[in-house]
């Protein structure tokens, strides 16, 4: 069995769940608590990063766009990088757009600041950091309801690894409390839609210690 190491609220992380589900391909989870700095795991990531897959066959892919491009050259009978050479770019550059900017710009401010601080004992968030994280969670969500509100898709007409790196990033900040949906209407159909499937489940169901997600979060229909 494949094995995914992995942190429950790790955007990375939760992208392969998602992308290893919607391929149908069974793995099972193991939490890494990467601030304990265990050296078993150093050996299957030196960067000491999840998430991390190990294949029943022995390959060790690192990193959640390493492992998502390696999914997609493995297994490519569910394709989620799109059809077209011009569809597969824009859904990349969405790729990298999340993994780049929406992390740096909102993840570090927020799910930095809220629970990796705590985890890893560097004292309580920062105030002035959490304040630029929301101004530019706001201007990130109007470019994805944007996005939303033109196409099918994200990242075209299509179903793709861009609204699963999304949805990732998105789930873990609803499970915070973080998005207001009433400010993001659009953003809010989209993400409906994609919660609503079966791939989406074992992250609906997912808790964690000293963090209680809203009523919401597991909710359908909001």
């Amino acid at each position: 069995m494949r094995i995914l190491h992995h942190l429950p609220l790790s955007p990375q992380s939760r992208f392969v769940r998602l992308m290893l589900a919607e391929k149908k391909l069974p793995f099972e989870l193991v939490v890494e608590k990467t601030w304990e700095q265990n050296e078993r795991f150093y050996d299957l990531n030196p960067a000491g990063e999840v998430p991390v897959l190990v294949e029943d066959n022995g390959i060790i892919v690192p990193g959640g766009r390493v492992i998502a491009e390696y999914l997609e050259d493995a297994y490519p009978e569910i394709s989620l990088m799109g059809r077209s050479l011009t569809d597969r770019v824009e859904v990349r550059r969405l790729m990298d757009w999340f993994e780049r900017l929406f992390q740096q710009e909102v993840m570090v401010n927020l799910l930095g600041e809220k629970v990796e601080k705590r985890l890893f004992g560097q004292g309580h968030p920062d105030g002035k950091v959490l304040q630029a994280g929301y101004k530019n969670l706001r201007f990130h969500l109007d470019y994805i309801g944007y996005l939303a509100e033109t196409r099918t898709w994200l990242g075209g007409s299509v179903l793709t690894a861009a609204d699963f790196i999304a949805a990732a990033h998105i789930s873990a900040l609803d499970f915070l409390g973080d998005i207001d949906w009433r400010r993001a209407p659009c953003v809010r159909d989209w993400y409906a839609r994609i919660k609503s499937r079966p791939c989406f489940r074992d992250l609906l169901s997912d808790r964690v210690s000293g963090v209680k997600p809203p009523a919401h979060y597991a909710d359908l229909d909001f």
